[in-house]
């Protein structure tokens, strides 16, 4: 091994320690057990990872195994572009990629050129706007893709999109419907309004997109935080429900459903094969399944996931 090969190594290592230890929460112990190295040299990685400036707010360095665990992906799905973070053990996989997303979110920000930016809903994105850097991104609009009002009329929890504006100062346009209406006459009206006829109309416009990717088991988030229920739920459980979008569930082939509740859901529906870049942000073993067939039927052409999802999609 040269010289050049054993520094890229060690810095490698050096970047999954203070991953772990800072987004992870690992103590040293937990970071010698998980890389089967001392304690000693891992206050050693630590240090290194310190002094190199490869932590600051977020890792600073692609590792390695996430670099190739990317060209694979990218390759196997023919995805626009696919960022991979660092196993965070027994952590927490959508805190772990929300600083990674950041990163590619922040990307689009760079641009000179003004963005209409769509974003959709999570624990993922709410994790990924936590991590963006405060900057004047006035040029730029937010829009987003999904409805936020609640069965209960409250605004929906995992609303993600007032929490960039605040961090960006931009324009932002709130998709004013509730996410699942009661009735398709309902969901009908909504979308008749001008505020919200003007709202889709950007969201249709969008030069980017950043989604979240939902799982439709049991703990499916449109069943755990009560847009659906149980019956619902196992009608669309029984057609082959694979993942959901936006609120738009699909099969494991990444096919929209047409299904009853599917006709009700207030945001933007994601086509398939859309020619601007769509990222999808998601990280579980729970999400493998829903992952495979949003990245199948092309509904997201672009993922920002972890390493054990990664390997899962793959293998």
């Amino acid at each position: 091994m040269s010289r050049t090969d054993t520094e890229v190594t060690t810095l490698d290592e050096a970047a999954r320690a203070g991953w772990l230890s800072y987004v992870a929460g690992m103590t040293q112990d937990q970071i010698a057990t998980e890389l089967g190295v001392s304690r000693q040299r891992v206050q050693r990685l630590i240090s290194r990872a310190m002094s190199e400036g490869l932590i600051r707010v977020r890792l600073d360095h692609r590792i390695g195994a996430c670099l190739r665990l990317e060209a694979e992906i990218a390759r196997r799905f023919g995805l626009l572009e696919c960022r991979v973070a660092p196993a965070v053990g027994t952590g927490d996989a959508a805190r772990a990629v929300g600083g990674i997303a950041a990163a590619v979110f922040e990307r689009y920000l760079s641009r000179p050129e003004p963005q209409v930016i769509a974003v959709g809903t999570g624990r993922a994105l709410r994790w990924m706007a936590d991590e963006l850097q405060p900057q004047p991104c006035d040029r730029h609009r937010i829009v987003s893709l999904i409805g936020n009002i609640a069965p209960d009329g409250s605004a929906s929890f995992f609303d993600v999109l007032m929490r960039i504006a605040d961090k960006l100062g931009a324009p932002h346009y709130p998709m004013p419907v509730p996410v699942i209406s009661e009735t398709k006459a309902e969901r009908d009206a909504f979308h008749a309004l001008r505020p919200v006829r003007a709202v889709l109309d950007l969201a249709a416009q969008a030069d980017v997109c950043f989604v979240g990717i939902g799982q439709m088991g049991t703990d499916a988030p449109l069943y755990r935080d009560g847009f659906i229920t149980r019956a619902e739920l196992a009608e669309v459980q029984a057609q082959g429900a694979a993942g959901e979008v936006t609120g738009n569930i699909f099969d494991g082939e990444g096919r929209y459903l047409d299904a009853a509740i599917s006709a009700r859901m207030g945001g933007v529906r994601i086509a398939p094969n859309r020619p601007g870049p769509v990222v999808g942000i998601a990280a579980g073993a729970n999400k493998v399944a829903a992952i495979r067939a949003a990245l199948t039927g092309r509904i997201v052409n672009g993922l920002v996931t972890d390493e054990p999802t990664a390997e899962a999609l793959l293998y």
